[in-house]
């Protein structure tokens, strides 16, 4: 199970008896990003540093000083044994290049998974730490089992530039310290298991092309010098020498998929040093992937977007220089930002057999998010972009991403929440679960397992969350939208638009509008009368939500004015600039009044069921008061009517009995008329529909008896509590304009007979 199926001289170089010593693994290709005749890219070549831990002399603690070292970006804890865990806490830290700053403690993932059979090492996830210099590590295993053997520290860096597939380069051997032996790669063999990891190498001719720019026979690098069998030294002999991989492998079809395929980041893209991993890919036996396995790389989420390619050429070298492993773990990887990268070569659109679901790689395909989302869950782009692999890869095979697969489980094994299997059992899971459920890690963090609900749903429908928010186009009342014609509808979902084929605007339940998935509003055009207005979402998968309807009127009947707009004198403290008056009016509509505007001479806004509001003119001043009623359609109507408030001063009345007259800045004009005498009385003749008297009250103000055209029409007491100057104390309106007289007589009442008036004002 530990063989490896190739070996590198570059993984023999843990110096395991120098504790602290650091070690330069070879490099293949060159040390910075290569380029080929022409200045074309070529492929980003890793470098790497290892250096063996002190271990205690109980052998539960292993720990490594401070220490500088060669750049590196990323780095993990190895072991000799492949099939061992580390049972206890493993925490690194590092300092940034640059600056001398060392970072908090980052505990690692104690267990990368066990990979496929014929890894060298075990190890921990690596991590990424951004460019670093200096590294300090520590290991407890106190309350754990005893540690492994051979314990190490890797550091990888995984190079930088702009990359397009080159040939293999051949690498040279930088040794130093005593070489930790290696295994040799067996010949291949068809398993006998197709769940345990071990990819099938059936020599069947050719029958495909991958996808992916990756050749349907690879060629292998070729050493630059011969490299002699090396044998594990726990196990029993050696195996023979690696042959050259077998050009006859079978590729399998590319099936049609029910959900579109997301864009991939290709190996050559993202810089992927072929020269390391020579062998051809291997496909699932039964050619099938029946369910999606999704991981984190529990590294640090503090990379930058620019920097996902460096990360998985940093996760790449570690599976494959590190661990031993034939190629990067993952099918797919993909980045906080959403981009997605091909991971194992073998070709996106085929059932390439992965290494990162011990017992279950030979049914399945992983996904792998780069960061570590224990406590922090992915960001809604890194979310969708597994929704939209799984969805795909899924298509291909007639699975429901929400439903669920059966697998047989190709070993024994425990899941993180302590479910056990034997070798042969048959495991019923969701068709896109966790690394969890299937292996005893943490991975892909609680947080981001809490999200894999969600996932499910974005990737097999329906849309979720739809919610129409509003109809505009005119105005609502209750739950009723009111317009002419055209109408405009905005709805939000919770499933990314990435996932959603369409969206479609329906009236009476007929699809009027279609929109593309990322569209969050459609316009219509309704004919007369009532309607229901909803939104259907199509997803990729084409399943269908739709919202609750909306009642929409369309209608255009303008609003009338059954009261015309009129004008009519108020009580108040007059002023020559602001006589107070009342402007009233009554609006109906036959469907929805929405509210009815004042113009001019001042802009107000009224509700539907005010009729009436108090407002001053300036005298002397003819002023049209101007009127739209609106409904809530939008429909108008208008309407108005023109006043001009007239002072009449006492000065200007017929006079009879005793008048004296007052001087004050308080009075109108500054001057006034006051009279204690019983039967005293003045008169004014005016032409207009409303007249108001003006006066003067304090409390020993008396009474006055008012005559309209002849006619007593009220007794008005002057009498104030406090002193009031320029007050219209009595009011009278007529429903159209004519000719009157008005006239006061002082009562002379007992003790306060005295009247004192400014005159009078009329609306004409």
């Amino acid at each position: 199970m530990r063989t490896p199926r190739h070996f590198w001289k570059t993984s023999a170089v843990v110096a395991a008896g120098l504790s602290g010593a650091l070690v330069l693994q070879a490099v293949t290709g060159q040390d910075s990003p290569g380029s080929a005749a022409g200045g074309t890219p070529g492929p980003v070549s890793s470098k790497a540093e290892t250096t063996a831990l002190q271990v205690s002399g109980d052998g539960t603690t292993a720990s490594l000083g401070k220490r500088d070292t060669a750049p590196f970006s990323m780095l993990g804890v190895t072991w000799s044994d492949p099939a061992a865990r580390v049972g206890g806490t493993v925490e690194v830290r590092t300092r940034a290049a640059g600056t001398g700053n060392w970072s908090r403690w980052l505990t690692l993932d104690g267990d990368s998974g066990q990979g496929e059979n014929g890894a060298a090492r075990g190890g921990t996830e690596p991590a990424w730490v951004g460019p670093s210099d200096g590294v300090e590590a520590r290991v407890d295993g106190k309350d754990a089992a005893p540690l492994p053997q051979g314990l190490r520290l890797d550091m990888v860096d995984p190079g930088s530039g702009e990359v397009t597939a080159l040939e293999p380069a051949a690498y040279t051997v930088d040794e130093t310290g005593t070489p930790e032996p290696t295994p040799t790669e067996p010949a291949p063999a068809t398993p006998t298991d197709p769940g345990t990891g071990t990819e099938p190498q059936p020599d069947v001719t050719v029958t495909g092309t991958p996808a992916s720019g990756t050749p349907a026979t690879p060629t292998p690098a070729e050493p630059t010098e011969p490299e002699p069998p090396v044998t594990e030294p726990s196990d029993s002999a050696p195996s023979p020498p690696a042959a050259s991989p077998s050009p006859s492998v079978s590729v399998p079809a590319a099936p049609p998929s029910t959900a579109p395929r997301p864009p991939v980041t290709s190996r050559a893209t993202w810089g992927a040093d072929e020269s390391i991993s020579p062998e051809e890919p291997s496909y699932l036996p039964g050619e099938k992937i029946k369910a999606v396995v999704v991981h984190h790389t529990a590294e640090s989420n503090d990379y930058t977007c620019a920097q996902g390619p460096a990360v998985v050429r940093g996760i790449y070298a570690y599976h494959v220089k590190q661990l031993g492993w034939k190629d990067l773990g993952y099918n797919f990887l993909v980045d906080k930002c959403g981009t997605v990268y091909e991971g194992r070569k073998g070709g996106v659109d085929r059932p390439v057999m992965g290494a990162h679901a011990y017992g279950f790689n030979s049914e399945t395909t992983g996904i792998s998010v780069l960061g570590t989302y224990t406590s922090t869950a992915p960001s809604t782009a890194a979310m969708t972009s597994v929704a939209r692999i799984a969805a795909w890869k899924l298509g291909q095979y007639g699975v429901s991403p929400t439903g669920t697969a059966t697998l047989t489980a190709g070993d024994s094994g425990r899941s993180y929440t302590g479910r056990t299997w034997a070798k042969g059992d048959r495991l019923t899971l969701p068709a896109i679960h966790g690394h969890r459920d299937g292996y005893n890690t943490q991975c892909p963090g609680d947080a981001f397992y809490n999200k894999l609900a969600t996932v499910r749903t974005w990737a097999g429908g329906p849309v979720s969350g739809l919610t129409l928010k509003s109809v505009t186009g005119g105005g609502t009342s209750g739950t009723t939208t009111y317009t002419k014609a055209g109408i405009t509808v905005n709805w939000s979902a919770t499933t990314p638009a990435a996932l959603v084929a369409k969206y479609e605007l329906l009236v009476d339940g007929k699809a009027v509008t279609t929109t593309a998935g990322t569209a969050t509003s459609a316009k219509a055009t309704l004919t007369a009368g009532t309607h229901k207005v909803a939104v259907r979402a199509v997803h990729q998968s084409g399943t269908t939500t739709t919202t609750a309807a909306a009642t929409v009127v369309a209608e255009t009947t303008a609003p009338t004015f059954t009261t015309k707009p009129n004008l009519s004198l108020r009580t108040g403290t007059v002023n020559t600039a602001a006589v107070p008056l009342t402007l009233k009016w009554k609006a109906t509509d036959g469907a929805a009044l929405k509210e009815v505007r004042l113009t001019a001479p001042t802009a107000k806004t009224y509700g539907p069921t005010v009729t009436g509001a108090n407002h001053t003119a300036r005298s002397g001043a003819a002023t049209t008061w101007s009127l739209t009623a609106r409904d809530q359609a939008g429909n108008t109507a208008g309407a108005s009517v023109a006043g001009t408030p007239v002072i009449l001063q006492e000065s200007s009345a017929t006079r009879s009995g005793t008048w004296t007259t007052k001087s004050s800045t308080s009075y109108l004009g500054g001057k006034s008329y006051s009279s204690s005498a019983k039967n005293a009385s003045l008169s004014w003749t005016f032409t207009g529909r409303s007249v108001a008297w003006i006066v003067s009250r304090a409390a020993t103000s008396g009474q006055a008896h008012i005559y309209v055209d002849g006619t007593k029409a009220a007794t008005v007491d002057l009498k104030s509590a406090t002193t009031k100057y320029r007050d219209a104390i009595w009011t009278k309106t007529w429903s159209s304009s004519a000719r009157h007289t008005i006239k006061i007589v002082v009562v002379g009442t007992s003790g306060r007979p005295a009247v004192t008036t400014d005159g009078i004002v009329h609306l004409k």
